[in-house]
């Protein structure tokens, strides 16, 4: 695709001088893109082999801050390194940054050069393979949602993130007139991503006041993650080239509408879509009846990789198109997984319960690793809840804190041995951190109510 690049036109690039600096990239615990700024001279020479970074970065927060309590990095061991392998399928042009390219990294043990098991990338692959042994490939598409500010990152930052206005004064769900007017940015959004190897298919404006979203055509669930990472890392640096910011917290004001990240899936065998039975109820096979029934058996297991912080959990409320319950529905937005498609060949299964803060890497995979038990364990789907699925008092609820959600995640056996004791731990830790952090603050809302009142 137009904006990929082979390390062979790398070095062609980097010889007639059209690129000069290369973007070397792990995705962290978060989500996010951190690494170096190669001299693409010294990167096509020496260091598309491997780099070097401190192993805290796959153990901190949102703040960089280093908790204590990992298993594998810590103060008392040193915080050694980690080697960062560029993955050279993934180099790409970065068309809005003057000439740049950018790989992303498989992060590896420095010692043996083994995968890195917490490694979001690794913890996907891991599933991917899994599946592999079973004869199916995945195929995902994400759908990400953002709010557009009038103001910029810093001048957000510098007045206290008060008195916040989105770039537009209404709900501008699909509205053409409103997103027209947000096309000095979404436009070169689309563009530079298109450009840059992402297959963009549309943006959108959402059910809120400022809110976008953002549709990347369907893909083998490894690259559904990276143009997931990339595109939220150019989404935020193309607003702030123009002036603006762009925030992916789900939950930015309590009376508007969040943002989510919804997470389409299916299987196949090559071009044959294993999820399609023309004779099945819906066009669903035997096969996505056990992968979605392990879907939903195991949603509070892994609730935590679709709301990793406390604001993630402010998102599911009633009425808000965020979904409350674990059931599903054939095209109904009231429920927490949606049947799409139906008697097609398209037909596929939309989880609803992942918020915008979602790490694509970490949630694709434990939804992957909860269909795989389906099917080996032959689970019985569950018949499809009709109605307004906010008023099923018989459906189970979706975890409603992150401190429940840590419990199920601490808890879950199924986790355990899909990933391993020592990921789920590390990522227990995560979240405790998160909590303790949110429990030690004093927000506006409690000085506000009880500082004459109390």
């Amino acid at each position: 695709m137009t904006g990929t690049l082979t390390f062979d036109d790398l070095k062609a690039r980097v010889a007639d001088g059209t690129i000069d600096t290369v973007l070397t990239c792990l995705v962290d615990m978060q989500g996010r893109l951190m690494g170096k700024r190669f001299h693409a001279v010294n990167f096509v020479e020496t260091s598309f082999k491997e780099t070097h970074c401190c192993n805290y970065l796959l153990a901190t927060d949102l703040e960089m801050a280093t908790p204590e309590g990992y298993a594998s990095t810590s103060w008392q061991s040193g915080y050694g390194d980690y080697v960062m392998a560029p993955d050279l399928s993934t180099i790409r042009l970065v068309p809005w940054l003057e000439g740049t390219a950018l790989v992303l990294c498989d992060v590896l043990d420095h010692h043996t050069h083994e995968a890195v098991p917490h490694s979001p990338r690794a913890i996907l692959k891991k599933q991917i393979k899994r599946l592999e042994t079973l004869g199916y490939d995945a195929k995902m598409a994400t759908e990400l949602e953002f709010f557009l500010f009038e103001k910029s990152f810093d001048e957000i930052r510098k007045e206290g993130f008060r008195n916040l206005e989105p770039i537009s004064g209404y709900n501008e769900d699909y509205n053409i007139l409103q997103t027209t007017k947000e096309e000095g940015i979404m436009r070169p959004i689309r563009n530079h991503l298109f450009a840059a190897g992402v297959p963009i298919e549309n943006s959108k404006g959402e059910a809120e006041a400022g809110q976008e979203e953002l549709n990347i055509r369907y893909s083998p669930a490894l690259d559904c993650a990276d143009y997931h990472s990339i595109a939220k890392h150019a989404i935020k640096e193309i607003a702030w080239q123009n002036g603006r910011a762009a925030t992916f917290l789900p939950k930015w004001h309590k009376d508007r509408v969040g943002s989510s990240s919804h997470v389409h899936q299916s299987l196949w065998q090559g071009e044959e879509a294993s999820f399609f039975d023309e004779a099945g109820q819906h066009g669903m096979s035997g096969l996505m009846g056990h992968y979605m029934a392990g879907l939903i058996k195991y949603a509070p297991d892994y609730t935590f990789f679709l709301a990793p912080y406390v604001n993630s959990y402010k998102r599911f409320a009633k009425g808000t198109f965020a979904p409350t319950k674990t059931v599903w529905s054939v095209d109904n937005r009231t429920a927490g997984f949606r049947l799409c498609g139906a008697g097609t060949k398209g037909v596929r299964v939309e989880c609803r319960i992942g918020g915008s803060d979602l790490n694509p890497y970490l949630a694709q995979a434990v939804m992957l690793a909860a269909g795989i038990k389906g099917i080996e364990d032959k689970l019985d789907l569950a018949p499809a809840t009709t109605g307004d699925v906010y008023e099923d008092a018989k459906a189970a609820d979706i975890p409603q804190t992150l401190r429940a959600a840590t419990q199920t995640l601490r808890q879950s056996s199924f986790l355990r041995s899909a990933l391993g004791d020592d990921v789920v731990d590390h990522y227990t830790r995560a979240a405790e951190w998160e909590q303790e952090e949110f429990d030690r603050a004093v927000t506006d809302w409690e000085i506000a109510r009880g500082f004459e009142r109390a």
